[in-house]
């Protein structure tokens, strides 16, 4: 399995989704708090809302801008903490399309999609 993966976030109907084919997932919607982080954390892309690269993973790695702390479970999904951000959110089961087990913490950075 890969250490950091992929996703590619964008805006549809005023909320962030992302498609994912390979693991089965067409516009699935971030929400509980998680769409508020997001717009943190790309407020300095250009364009962010049309599609940005979202990279992430349960390990540190070069250049990940927010760490998230694991919570608690809610409704098969887990909540998470931003220190940077002082917010929570919520990942729904989606996340287990990634990873056999919510991870203790998730590394995540954004970047354009043209780089």
């Amino acid at each position: 399995m890969n250490q950091i993966l992929v996703i590619a976030p964008y805006k549809r109907a005023g909320t962030w989704v992302f498609d994912d084919p390979a693991v089965g997932l067409e516009a699935e919607p971030f929400v509980a708090g998680i769409p508020e982080m997001i717009d943190r954390l790309v407020s300095s892309l250009e364009n962010a809302e049309k599609g940005f690269r979202c990279l992430f993973s349960a390990a540190p790695f070069p250049g990940a801008a927010v760490e998230l702390d694991r919570q608690h479970e809610e409704l098969g999904g887990w909540w998470y903490f931003s220190p940077a951000y002082n917010a929570t959110g919520w990942l729904c089961p989606a996340l287990f399309k990634y990873f056999d087990a919510a991870p203790e913490k998730l590394f995540v950075k954004a970047e354009p999609l043209t780089q």
